[in-house]
This record gives C-alpha cells, structure tokens and sequence, in this order.
C-alpha cells in the first residue's frame, strides 16, 4: 500500500538528500510543502529522516492525484475527499479508483486532475533580488495608468453582461475594437461558432518595421458568466475577466506609437467561459508558419482582486513557457514590489490552446485567485477591485512585451496614447499523462 508524508519549509532540501538514497521513493513540492511517498508494493518503506521530518508516514487508500481546481469547486463538489495538501488552485489528493470513475463522470466540472507528477514542482514562490531597471522599458513601465484602468473597466461592466452569446457581448466588441483602432490598430470582429449559435474575437495588429518579424501576442477573454442565472442573468465581470481586458487594452495603449521590429497583436477572446472555444479556433485556424512566428503569449486572466496579504502574481505556463516564466518573473522583481508564484500545470484559460500546439504562453493571474468567490456570480463588480495589484501585474507584462518586441535601441520613448475617459456605453485543459480536457 502506498505511504507518504508531508514535509514543511526549510526541511526541503535534507528531505530530499535523504529520499536519493531510498529506491522507490518520490516527491512533489507545493511551494512551502513537500509531499514525499513510495510506490505501492515498493521493498523499502519511507527513510526514518522523512519519518522525522514529515512525521508518521500515513497509508493512502487509493493513488496520488493533482488536482488543479477553480476557486474551491474540487472542495465542493467532493467535500469527502481525502486533501493531502490544499493549496488553493493547486491540491494533491488520495482517490481509489471507483472515486476517479466519479470524477471522471463530471463532464462540466470546474477542475482538472491527473496523476501526482513525480519528482516535481507543481506552485513555487521565485525569491529573486531585483536587478537595476533597463533604461530603455522602465520609461513605458511607468506610463501605466491606474485611472485608465478604472475608466475602461467602468465601461465593461457598464454592460449589464458579456456573455459570449448575448447582444452585449457583441456590443462590448465594438467597442473595444473601436478603441484599439482609435489607437492605429488595424482591427477586426471575427465570428466564431459556439454550438448554433455565434461570438467573436476581437484581433488587433501593430505591423512592426524589421526584414524576419516575429509575433508578440497580448491576450484576455472578454466574456463575463453568471454560472446561476444563465445566459440571462447578470455578470458585469469586472475581475473575471474586465481586469485583462483593461490589462490588455492599457498595454495597447502604451505600445502603440512605440517602433519595434515585432509584430504585436492583441486579441481578446470570446466563448472562454464556454470552454475557450474563442483561443481553440483561433490557434485551429493558424497556419504553420503562422505558428512559427509566434515569439510569445501572455494571456491575463483576473489580474485586479487582492487575496493575499502581500501582492501576488502567480505565472502559470508549461515547458515551453520557462524561458518566457522566467523573464517575467525577473520583470516583476525589477519593476513591481509583487511576490511571484509560478507552476508549469496550466488549467482552464486561453493559454492553453497555445500550450498545447507548442507555443511559449503563459497566464498571469492575482494570487490565490481561488480565494475569489465573486468570479461567476453577480457580485463581480468594480467595488471589489484593487486597482494597485492591477497595475503592477501590468507593469510587469509592459516590460516583457515591449522587451519581445525589439523596440528600437536607444529611440526616444514617445509618450502613450492620452488617457481617455472613455464614459459609459451601454450598447482543452492540458493535463500531464492525459488526453482528458475539462474547462470551467
């Protein structure tokens, strides 16, 4: 039978010597805590120093599996189930397997689950000294603006809802493409189908001026939901997802009359809440060499809800985004006071779709965004929004995009496109070993 046990913070790395001398015995770390078991039938228990360290070992009654959730819906829905380590989005848990059956049956869960990843590190914190600020992006750091923020997002959820399939979400469209051509955008409404019915994309493109342009994507869902009053309840969304619109649009802004060699584009999906059917049709209809030229994604999903004590920022990607982790999370240091969580087991937002066809994409999220209950309700509203975590999420994402795009060295850095009042307008889960895909 299986036997494991959790170590706590500043054991790590003695655990972990320990368990190299033991066959059979694994890890997996979430962020101050490591779980350490051995495999079923295996001839050596647990080593006496992670008895030590973790305390007695406990025999699971089933296998370990990762469980990368929403908000608390895995909790919910299993309330019975045996959590080994909660940490909010990301869970380890004990199931036999007439409860991995019942999991599976759930075809609309809100959660995502595979085998516990062995030797691994699901949710890590980055402790990183902050480097001196590159001259050339700090300028555009700072052009981000907290009233443009406020003012876009007051437009959003002005819309009684976005939801994908309503003349709302259609209207919020408009205008949103209307802005990002009113900065020097070339920018189109693109229809995508949702069952019998239609949403959109809004795709907006900077051409950049260098011979062999690369692709630099901005990205955000622009649907709202309001999981119990349907398609016509009320979901002004304004964390979920009117912060990486404002995000998205605030980067588009600065960027504008910024040369580069770079393309950037901007695109700011629809249907995500119905399984990110807007990001799966818009990476199905790239071509090869389409593909190919994509240099990065940054895709901004809840970036304006303050759940921690210390601001945060959880960059969540996979293999192919650590380069992109990486430098973001350096950017973060060198231009924010934000603390940086990072995980390579992407669930359940529009980076996805590129994860999955091989492109570096990465989301950046508000920390412990699964402590934010309002997401998907009628209480979504701008009262509950931290304008300060906001802007420093964006500000990161500034420095890495302007830096993808290979702004021309030594230029002077124009100013942004003027803050406006805009006014009111009233008009696949990717899970390691498994093919299954669940969306929320």
């Amino acid at each position: 039978m299986l036997a494991f046990t959790v170590v706590q913070a500043g054991a790590d790395a003695l655990a972990r010597d320990q368990q190299s001398r033991h066959v059979g015995v694994r890890w997996c770390r979430f962020n101050d805590e490591t779980l350490y078991w051995t495999a079923a039938g295996a001839s050596e228990g647990l080593p006496d120093g992670l008895r030590r360290l973790g305390g007695p070992p406990q025999s699971a009654q089933g296998d370990l599996y990762l469980v990368v959730q929403v908000g608390n819906a895995f909790v919910n829905e299993f309330p019975d189930a045996r959590v080994v380590i909660n940490k909010g989005r990301y869970l380890a848990v004990d199931l036999r397997p007439e409860e991995v059956k019942d999991i599976q049956s759930h075809e609309d869960a809100c959660f995502g689950f595979c085998a516990l990843p062995e030797d691994a590190v699901v949710l890590d914190t980055r402790a990183l000294t902050r480097r001196q600020p590159d001259p050339e992006i700090a300028p555009l750091v700072a052009m981000v603006s907290q009233p443009q923020l406020a003012q876009t997002l007051a437009v959003l959820t002005g819309f009684r809802t976005r939801h994908s399939l309503t003349s709302e979400f259609s209207a919020a469209a408009d205008w949103c493409r209307a802005q990002l051509q009113t900065l020097g955008y070339a920018s189109t409404k693109t229809a995508i189908p949702i069952g019998s019915s239609t949403s959109f994309n809004v795709i907006a493109d900077k051409t950049g001026n260098g011979s062999s342009r690369k692709l630099v994507l901005v990205t955000a869902h622009l649907d709202s939901v309001n999981l119990a009053g349907g398609i016509g309840g009320v979901a002004p969304g304004a964390d979920d997802n009117g912060s990486g619109v404002a995000g998205a649009l605030e980067i588009a802004r600065i960027l504008a009359p910024q040369a580069a060699a770079n393309d950037l584009r901007v695109i700011l999906f629809g249907g995500e809440e119905q399984g990110l059917r807007g990001s799966q049709q818009y990476v199905a209809s790239l071509s090869a060499a389409e593909r190919a030229r994509v240099n990065c994604v940054i895709n901004m999903d809840m970036i304006a809800t303050l759940n921690t004590a210390t601001p945060a920022m959880l960059l969540e990607g996979a293999t192919v985004s650590q380069a992109l982790m990486d430098e973001l999370a350096d950017a973060a240091h060198d231009y924010t006071s934000l603390q940086v969580q990072t995980s390579l087991n992407p669930f359940a937002s529009d980076h996805v779709p590129f994860i999955n066809a091989g492109m570096p994409a990465l989301l950046t999220i508000e920390g412990a965004d699964t402590a934010n209950h309002n997401i998907h309700t009628a209480n979504d509203t701008v009262d509950k929004i931290h304008y300060g975590l906001a802007s420093e999420i964006v500000r990161a994402n500034v420095a890495v995009v302007a830096r993808r795009l290979a702004l021309a060295a030594g230029a002077p850095r124009q100013s942004s496109s003027p803050v406006v009042a805009w006014g009111t307008n009233r008009l696949d889960l990717f899970v390691l070993g498994t093919d299954r895909a669940l969306y929320h």
